[in-house]
């Protein structure tokens, strides 16, 4: 099932709407009892995600009754519409607030990130600032463009190659184990600058415009990498597993590496991941 142009602008008015009724009027508004943990006290869900997550689930089976629908919330009581997005002729997959624990701590660095697939292809993204009110958007084949709430749009171009030793860039070893936790975080020294938001959305616009070098992760949730690679690609970057494969909507292990180009990719395997 394809994707149209009138599609994608009825996806971004569902995601800012979601974050106008749902996200902001609770943030830095939480009252005890609103957070929960989920695996661990840096993985929580609050009102806002699993709210946001219901009202734009509802709007998508509304206007596309037999499309998969793979929310981050809703997750484990079905966990196998993540391996089913690598047949699904249309599917859409929603990270409601990628973040919540910078939102929970009423750090303004979260977003709400959705993607589109269709037929084991990521083919359109969104990631949406719900702050500012800005968007960035890719369709397969259309490029990667940032539309600010004014209304101005922008192409957006991932930064030039560059040495490591002038890269700056982010690897999330939180989630890894030992020795490689150390390690990386020991490689990391080679670079100029590295940082480390927790916020998958914000990691990815800021790869796509040019901010930073690489971004890369151990976990792949799809809701937390889809659109941000998509974008990434139409940014003119690359991307692929640790072992050089390229990555597919239902997979969540193998790794995943996002730079300027295959030379960087290669760069910061070797000396950041040290494979």
């Amino acid at each position: 099932m394809a994707i149209n142009d009138n599609d994608i602008a009825f996806l971004i008015e569902q995601v800012r709407q979601a974050g106008e009724a749902e996200i902001m009027p609770r943030f830095r508004n939480l009252v005890d009892g609103d957070i929960a943990e989920k695996t661990s006290a840096i993985d929580l869900v609050t009102p806002a995600d699993l709210l946001a997550e219901e009202r734009i689930t509802k709007a998508l089976r509304q206007r596309f009754p037999q499309a998969l629908v793979v929310g981050e919330e809703a997750y484990d009581t079905d966990r196998s519409v993540v391996p089913a997005l690598n047949h699904a002729e249309l599917a859409f997959v929603i990270d409601p607030v990628d973040g919540t624990f910078n939102f929970a701590a009423g750090l303004p660095m979260f977003g709400t990130i959705l993607a589109v697939v269709a037929n084991g292809e990521t083919v359109a993204g969104i990631i949406h600032d719900p702050i500012l009110g800005d968007t960035i958007t890719a369709v397969a084949g259309g490029g990667a463009h940032l539309k600010r709430r004014n209304g101005s749009s922008k192409r957006l171009k991932v930064a030039a190659p560059k040495p490591i030793s002038a890269m700056t860039g982010i690897v999330a070893w939180a989630h890894m184990g030992e020795p490689e936790r150390s390690r990386i975080a020991g490689n990391m020294a080679k670079l100029r600058m590295s940082f480390y938001y927790n916020c998958s959305a914000y990691e990815y616009w800021m790869l796509a415009c040019g901010k930073i070098d690489f971004v890369s992760h151990q976990k792949l949730n799809p809701w937390d990498h889809l659109a941000g690679l998509l974008i990434h690609r139409e940014a003119g970057g690359y991307s692929a597993h640790y072992d050089g494969s390229a990555h597919r909507p239902g997979e969540m292990t193998g790794g995943i590496i996002a730079a300027a180009d295959r030379e960087s990719w290669e760069t910061v395997r070797r000396e950041i991941i040290g494979l």
